[in-house]
């Protein structure tokens, strides 16, 4: 008997109780509370935080690795200066953006700063625009948005939701978090029109870089000629590089300069700008690991499909919205995935608007969701020998983003194939408008 089988018999793991204590325990403290050093092939796998697994690349690394004393040794430069060299890389005009330590610092300044009184925001979603408004005594509207929609925002809905409230601050991701829920750019620009008399209206685009459906799905060069508009961005989910604390929001030349003024002037690390200075020479590697995340993601919900009684939700970001079949209780089976299979997912109990039957799953490589696959089969169905034939039907599934792949698809290269020909990639030099948004001229 191998030391985590003693574990498991013993009960809990010290990495079970850290997930326990918080909704999303940082890697690190699950590494030091690893009981053994894994086995080849079963290092920990991450399907909770929604990282891209393909950028930066080795040879991205290689450089950072290279320029560690002197990024460790020196002071960055000034927010301003990284601020205008990302600018120069989006096309942006440095008046309207605000550079962050990551989006959740820009996201207290916003509710600071910008919301008054109240906010409207659809549920479920990041937890910091609930929490943080809440935590500084503004009324909260909060809108659900229904499962048996796919969780899907009806703009007419949630309009007639922010008059009805009389909010004065309305916000929506796009795509949405947990459930990679994706308005359309005409949709989101509708929504701005009809609440144009708000204080302000914020649409978080975090994850907007993971999106396929439309080619120039951001509405930032919007909000830069609004009144009331600000686009929130992030740049560590996108890079792959969550441990740099870096984001960026884009608002017409008076909002950004309110928000700048509030920030230090050295808000930056040198981590930041070594990478914000980098992405000129390694935007196609980039644009290539966007790719390969698109088709990944076509893929792993394809695989998800075909475990019983698993209901797989359409989605935009770079992470799969599951709901677990009948009865299932999530956080013991992200615990027994996390003890007895080294798999590490986001259980979504402690979310509002949602329960612990479900789970977001970030998009793996192929060789991971395998791993995922196996474990969930191990945990669901045979544990206790339950049996495949008493899993209850799942609910309906909502209409998919995609056809379903066959299931006569056999490969790797097959799926790959087939992928590339249905789905809508990134077309001619689009350079960083998935960051940027600014629509070529035509």
């Amino acid at each position: 008997m191998n030391v985590r089988q003693e574990a498991q018999l013993a009960g809990p793991t010290d990495r079970s109780r850290a997930h326990a204590a918080a909704h999303s325990p940082s890697y690190f403290s699950l590494m030091r509370a690893a009981p053994e050093q894994p086995e080849p092939g079963e290092e920990l796998v991450d399907f909770c935080i929604p990282c891209n697994p393909y950028f930066p690349t080795p040879e991205v690394f290689g450089i950072l690795e290279n320029n560690l004393s002197t990024i460790l040794k020196f002071y960055p430069s000034d927010a301003d200066t990284i601020t205008a060299e990302l600018c120069g890389v989006l096309g942006l005009n440095p008046q309207t953006v605000v550079m962050g330590n990551g989006s959740t610092e820009l996201i207290t300044w916003i509710d600071h700063l910008l919301v008054r009184e109240s906010l409207a925001v659809p549920i479920p979603t990041f937890g910091r625009w609930t929490d943080q408004p809440m935590e500084t005594g503004k009324r909260v509207d909060m809108y659900p948005l229904p499962e048996n929609q796919g969780f899907a925002l009806d703009v007419d809905a949630y309009v007639n939701f922010v008059r009805h409230r009389g909010s004065r601050v309305a916000v929506i991701c796009n795509p949405n978090n947990p459930d990679g829920g994706y308005l359309r750019r005409h949709e989101v620009i509708a929504l701005l029109d009809r609440l144009v008399d708000l204080d302000l209206v914020v649409v978080d685009e975090s994850f907007i870089d993971f999106v396929d459906a439309e080619p120039y799905p951001s509405v930032a060069n919007e909000a830069a000629i609004r009144p009331n508009v600000v686009v929130l961005k992030s740049l560590g989910k996108n890079f792959g590089l969550h441990g740099i604390r870096f984001g960026y929001m884009v608002a017409n030349p008076a909002l950004a300069a309110r928000v700048r003024r509030a920030l230090p002037r050295w808000n930056l690390n040198s981590f930041a700008e070594t990478v914000v200075f980098m992405i000129r020479q390694h935007m196609s590697e980039y644009l290539d690991s966007l790719r390969l995340l698109a088709l990944d993601r076509e893929s792993m919900r394809y695989q998800l499909t075909r475990v019983p009684g698993l209901t797989v939700f359409p989605s935009q970001g770079n992470f799969l919205l599951v709901r677990l079949p009948g009865g299932r209780d999530g956080a013991a089976l992200r615990d027994q995935l996390l003890d007895e299979h080294n798999l590490f997912v986001r259980e979504c109990g402690n979310k509002l608007g949602m329960t612990s039957q479900f789970m977001r799953l970030v998009v793996r490589p192929e060789r991971d969701v395998r791993r995922l696959i196996s474990g969930l089969y191990a945990v669901l169905y045979e544990s206790g020998n339950r049996s495949l034939s008493s899993v209850p039907p799942p609910l309906p599934t909502p209409t998919p983003l995609y056809d379903p792949l066959p299931a006569s698809l056999s490969t790797p290269l097959q799926t790959q194939t087939l992928l590339q020909a249905q789905t809508p990639l990134y077309e001619g030099d689009r350079r960083f408008d998935m960051l940027s948004a600014v629509p070529p001229s035509v």
